[in-house]
């Protein structure tokens, strides 16, 4: 049976007046024995969903929130598994899933990530301790606490340097910000994504799992199903066939919004991506 459990932290956020007056609420989820899934209350502020792993040999966490909760992710982590992180693995760059990196390795953590994760880190002029230390191309495979872990890059997607994480033991994929669930997506085109590559990559994930698959989205709900990433594909192909036809006759990326394209996908829409910002970064990638 699956459990879930609520950790209140108290938070010192510099800077950050949503949540300075209030507790970090972080939920775990218990996936499979000794895999937690990791989420705020507040994901578009802190960022997305988090994995944690938990054993004999260390603690691995699989993306983390912005720099200002890292105290807080660290104290509600040891809380729970009582020893702070050994490894911690980036998805891609955003500082939604990166921020905690200086901090995470300050306190004894290894970073490994895709190459291209550490070039734009370091043009974007992070300190080193944020830098990934271990990095590779296609992939690499991990054994950790009685867990396979097969990370696959997958190209030009959310950006140009994510990874989704199989765990073929246990039938669970983290599918970092290849998989909004149940909402837009944004397809970062300044960092190398695109929404062929997207839907690629979705195409992944969706040969890999079957019906009984647990996969974690970065972000909408945590726990997503096979059927849940293929719900999310149709919609975005469908919103590429909404968009390609205005881009084809030569209309502005103003012009397309204002036709207002997406409108018969509106029960996508959330805070940080409506139907217009998702025209917007459909037109930008078309």
């Amino acid at each position: 049976m699956k459990t879930r459990a609520t950790i209140i932290i108290l938070a010192l956020l510099f800077g950050a007046s949503a949540l300075a007056q209030n507790a970090l609420e972080l939920t775990a989820r218990e996936v499979v024995p000794g895999m937690y899934a990791l989420v705020s209350a507040d994901q578009q502020f802190v960022g997305g969903t988090m994995a944690l792993m938990s054993g004999d040999d260390g603690q691995v966490l699989i993306d983390g929130g912005i720099a200002e909760v890292t105290d807080a992710l660290l104290a509600a982590i040891e809380d729970m598994v009582g020893d702070p992180v050994d490894l911690l693995i980036n998805t891609h760059v955003h500082g939604d899933h990166t921020g905690s990196n200086a901090a995470l390795h300050e306190a004894g953590a290894t970073i490994i990530a895709h190459e291209n994760i550490r070039g734009r880190l370091m043009d974007d002029g992070s300190p080193a301790a944020a830098l990934p230390t271990i990095t590779y191309d296609n992939g690499v495979t991990l054994y950790k606490n009685g867990f396979t872990l097969q990370v696959i890059h997958v190209e030009n997607a959310h950006t140009d340097g994510d990874s989704i994480i199989y765990f073929p033991d246990v039938n669970v994929i983290h599918a970092g910000d290849v998989l909004f669930n149940g909402i837009f997506p944004f397809i970062d085109t300044a960092n190398g994504g695109s929404v062929d590559g997207y839907l690629a990559a979705m195409s992944k994930i969706i040969a890999i799992a079957d019906d009984e698959t647990q996969i974690i989205a970065g972000h909408g709900a945590e726990i997503a199903s096979r059927a849940d990433v293929q719900a999310a594909q149709r919609m975005i192909t469908e919103a590429r066939s909404l968009v390609q036809p205005l881009v084809e006759a030569g209309l502005t990326e103003d012009e397309a919004v204002s036709r207002d394209p997406l409108a018969p996908l509106s029960e996508w829409n959330w805070d940080f991506i409506d139907a217009d910002r998702m025209t917007r970064q459909m037109y930008q990638s078309l």
